[in-house]
């Protein structure tokens, strides 16, 4: 469990970090806006030090994000806005392609595993009862 603490904070720190550069402050002037002294916010890059979700909030606000987006992995990719992080709608897509790739994955292992099946010399195919047909099922109807 503590190797996701380290996680999260090491992604909370970076994005805190990448934002503020992205916006051309500095450590002084995030710190003002957010009403958090300059150590703080030192600290919190450098990861060494777990804030509370009063302070996360209000550095959000001061670096123009959602406080989810603070949480969220830095990556640079399509799915990401011009400033680097990516939005609610951006993971809802991912999401929802990611869903479909997995749909399709799944019917094709399934398609497969009864391909397999089929061949197997363990099957064994339903036999269907053939009726001989009577004389009275030829006759044509007019």
């Amino acid at each position: 469990m503590k190797e996701k603490t380290e996680e999260i904070r090491q992604i909370l720190a970076v994005n805190i970090k990448k934002r503020r550069e992205i916006l051309g402050i500095s450590q002084e002037e995030l710190a003002e806006s957010a009403n958090l002294s300059v150590q703080a916010i030192n600290t919190i890059e450098g990861c060494r030090m777990w804030i509370s979700d009063k302070s996360i909030t209000r550095i959000a606000k001061a670096l123009e994000l959602e406080v989810f987006q603070l949480f969220v992995p830095y990556h640079v990719n399509q799915n990401e806005t011009q400033t680097g992080f990516t939005t609610s709608s951006s993971i809802l897509l991912e999401l929802r392609k990611n869903i479909l790739n997995d749909t399709v994955l799944f019917s094709t292992c399934i398609d497969n595993r009864i391909k397999e099946i089929l061949k197997s010399p363990h099957f064994i195919e339903p036999q269907i009862e053939k009726k001989p047909l009577k004389k009275s099922d030829n006759k044509r109807v007019r």
